[in-house]
């Protein structure tokens, strides 16, 4: 991993942090304990923000045009979807690897956020798979991973290694399998069992969003064809959440299909706390709308672009 990527991306969510304090601060009249309740940081973290932004010059009785586009586009995402919080990541999508630079992102917020020896779960997904490694490497406290589905040993690196500061638990167990006997047989297993009674007493749960594009992961990882594929949209799939096909509207699809998914219920996941969805891309905003319009979200965290075209989609 190329270090200087690692400090400009910190320093890049920084500075996100400290305009989002500043514009909460002065533009919105929030108290400094209301933004730290808001951003999950302590008010001594708030206090240092302001303190660094009036010194940085960031405090001008303006804020800079760019942030400020940023920031509106972040309070309407909250405010339309009903969602706790909102990050945009500025500039992803212009890069070479934009999904990398997502899930930099996405773990820097992360960390911000957990406390030492936090359960986080974490869904199927080369995006997901990404935000683990950076949280892996990065925190300064072990962390403990619980996946929410099985099948992730396909394209987890290995963990084990003290390289990597987390304890996986994985499902011992395929993402699809041949029938919902099977299946039924399978969650019975103790090894596996324990996995899914593990998933509601996580803190904090890190989902992707797949796209209905032929580059899939689960098309490129084999567990669906490209001829499954077109079944799924003409049955009027958008997207996945955790492998579940999702309408327009973030409805099920593919009823036979769901009753051979080793993978937490969609319904179940609706119920989880803290639910941090991590997606960006235009190719993604039909199936990120239709996630945030089936309420499975507490937040979302993309792209500038992806956001904007995500309020154009939903505006009437």
């Amino acid at each position: 991993m190329d270090n200087s990527l690692d400090r400009q991306g910190k320093m890049d969510h920084d500075r996100a942090l400290m305009v989002k304090a500043v514009w909460y601060y002065y533009i919105e009249n929030y108290t400094q304990q209301s933004i730290s309740n808001l951003l999950g940081v302590s008010r001594s973290k708030v206090i240092a923000l302001l303190e660094r932004a009036r010194r940085t010059g960031v405090i001008q009785f303006s804020v800079c045009q760019d942030d400020s586009v940023r920031m509106q586009a972040e309070r309407e995402l909250i405010d339309q979807f009903h969602l706790s919080d909102a990050f945009i990541v500025p500039g992803a999508s212009t890069l070479p690897s934009p999904n990398e630079s997502i899930a930099q992102a996405a773990a820097m917020y992360i960390l911000n956020r957990v406390e030492e020896n936090a359960f986080i779960n974490i869904g199927y997904g080369d995006t997901t798979s990404r935000i683990l490694n950076h949280l892996a490497t990065t925190a300064q406290t072990p962390l403990n991973i619980v996946s929410l589905s099985g099948g992730v040993n396909c394209y987890l690196p290995n963990m084990l290694s003290g390289v990597f500061n987390a304890r996986l638990y994985l499902a011992p167990s395929p993402l699809l399998v041949s029938s919902r006997s099977l299946r039924d047989a399978l969650r019975e297993e103790p090894d596996v069992s324990e996995i899914f009674r593990m998933i509601p007493l996580s803190g904090m749960t890190v989902v992707g969003i797949g796209s209905m594009e032929d580059d899939a992961t689960i098309i490129s990882n084999g567990i669906l064809s490209k001829n499954d594929f077109m079944v799924l949209k003409m049955q009027g799939a958008v997207g996945d959440l955790l492998s579940h096909f999702i309408d327009r509207n973030g409805e099920l699809v593919s009823p036979d299909l769901e009753e051979r998914l080793m993978c937490l219920p969609l319904e179940e996941l609706r119920r989880l706390e803290n639910v941090i969805g991590v997606a960006g891309g235009t190719g993604k905003v039909d199936a990120i709308l239709a996630a945030l319009r089936g309420r499975y979200l507490d937040v979302l965290i993309t792209d500038e672009d992806t956001a904007l075209s995500l309020l154009q989609a939903s505006r009437p």
